[in-house]
């Protein structure tokens, strides 16, 4: 197990650093400019290391608009309703971001700081732990929140993410990672992946991805993932040129639960995703159009990547029904999510 680190740039007059985890068959590069990953390199069937995710090789490209590559996604991940909700009769207003919505944490989420860093060195896994204060108020969220995020890359090619948080007044939290993956290396869109998900129920949504608040079965439609098939299968059939839906997923009590299994069958790669959350968003990078390149200098095309964005539900805090995201000042907000590669 190995843990090497070298600069990477500025940021806010902060220096920003670029890690290498690696165990000796595959190895993982996470930057502390927004907890971004910027490289899953993974040997295919023939033993051939690509990497297996969208994103850029310098940081200045990190720096300039981007669709969220590799990311640590907060406060707040996925959508709000008109960017706003109240707590305890008290009304906050949001930074309006994606049409009439607020998505993923704001203008300035944690997506776009750069987050104090401490090394991971233990005997199976190596790493490195993210720290962040996200100042009362800071894109309309009330409260102080100590936010941690600890990287690890183990022994058995996982890659584990724990998310820990805590506020001093009441706050609505939901964290995720929002990588794109694409398990033939970047060369060709997603399609022919084999995606199996664990789930028989997602929440329905408008034409601007707010949640109904119906929840229906993915039985007999075009979502319905429960036995693996291609992404590409029934994808021209899904409105809004792709998949972007929250899946609920099938689980016991919030423990660690198999969420998605992905398989490439020209490389041979796969990929299971296993979280503590009670859904995860599907997104097939409907809105990726080719302006982009990956540091090898791939064309970033539509279908291009797939995020497994593990999370509680979008517009949960306009949402009785829904599972809470309301955090206590007596109350640490965890999660763990962990991707394997076989």
């Amino acid at each position: 197990m190995k843990l090497t680190k070298e600069h990477f740039g500025k940021a806010d007059g902060k220096d920003v650093l670029l890690y290498t985890l690696d165990n000796g068959k595959m190895s993982v590069k996470i930057t502390n400019y927004g907890g971004i990953i910027t490289a899953i390199n993974v040997p295919d069937k023939n033993g051939k290391i690509d990497n297996i995710t969208l994103g850029f090789d310098k940081l200045e490209d990190y720096l300039k608009d981007h669709p969220y590559f590799g990311c640590i996604v907060g406060r707040y991940a996925n959508r709000i309703e008109k960017g706003e909700f109240f707590i305890n009769d008290k009304e906050y207003v949001l930074a309006i971001n994606n049409g009439n919505n607020a998505l993923h944490g704001g203008l300035k989420g944690f997506d776009k700081v750069v987050w104090d860093v401490r090394e991971v060195n233990e005997k199976d896994e190596v790493g490195i732990k993210l720290d962040y204060i996200s100042p009362d108020m800071e894109e309309g969220y009330p409260g102080d929140l100590y936010v941690t995020v600890t990287y690890t890359l183990t022994i058995n090619n996982e890659l584990k993410i724990r998310y820990k948080a805590k506020t001093n007044k009441d706050t609505h939290v939901n964290l995720t990672n929002h990588t794109y993956f694409n398990l033939n290396g970047c060369k060709k869109d997603v399609l022919s992946h084999e995606l199996m998900l664990n789930s028989a129920k997602y929440t329905a949504a408008n034409s601007e991805l707010i949640p109904t608040g119906e929840i229906k079965a993915t039985s007999g439609s075009d979502l319905d993932f429960t036995n693996s098939r291609a992404i590409g299968e029934r994808i021209a059939n899904v409105e809004g040129g792709g998949y972007d839906h929250n899946f609920i997923i099938n689980r016991l009590n919030g423990e660690l639960a198999l969420t998605a299994k992905v398989h490439d069958p020209e490389s041979g790669r796969t990929m299971e995703c296993y979280t503590t959350e009670p859904a995860v968003q599907l997104y097939t990078g409907n809105f990726l159009d080719g302006t982009l390149k990956t540091g090898n200098g791939n064309v970033i095309n539509k279908h291009y990547g797939f995020c497994l964005e593990t999370q509680h539900y979008p517009n949960t805090p306009n949402t009785p029904a829904f599972p809470s995201t309301l955090l206590k000042p007596d109350q640490e907000y965890k999660q763990l999510t962990v991707y394997r590669f076989l």
